[in-house]
């Protein structure tokens, strides 16, 4: 995952950009949890990354989540909360994606 990437699916330092996959992802998530985006979900997630302009400092890189790291605390939350692994679809997944 890369800073561009983050920026170019519309998740910027003034907000969510219209028309982009940011705001199709933030719609879809909104729908499905009956109006809202959580925090901590991936739109709010990616958001604060944009927001920051930074994606590395979280842990999330292109070779994968780095140890130690708030992604990598992240993960292991969502395994646990899980049974034990990290749901396709689900938040660790979807930023890594990006």
């Amino acid at each position: 995952m890369s800073d561009q990437n983050v920026h170019n699916a519309g998740f910027t330092s003034s907000g969510i950009r219209g028309d982009s996959l940011a705001s199709s992802m933030m719609s879809q998530e909104a729908r499905a949890s009956g109006g809202g985006v959580r925090s901590g979900g991936p739109t709010a997630s990616l958001q604060e990354m944009g927001a920051r302009g930074s994606t590395h400092s979280s842990g999330f890189t292109s070779s994968g989540i780095a140890s130690g790291s708030m992604a990598s605390q992240m993960m292991s939350q969502e395994a646990r909360s899980h049974g034990g692994g990290t749901p396709r679809g689900g938040t660790t997944s979807t930023v890594q994606s990006i």
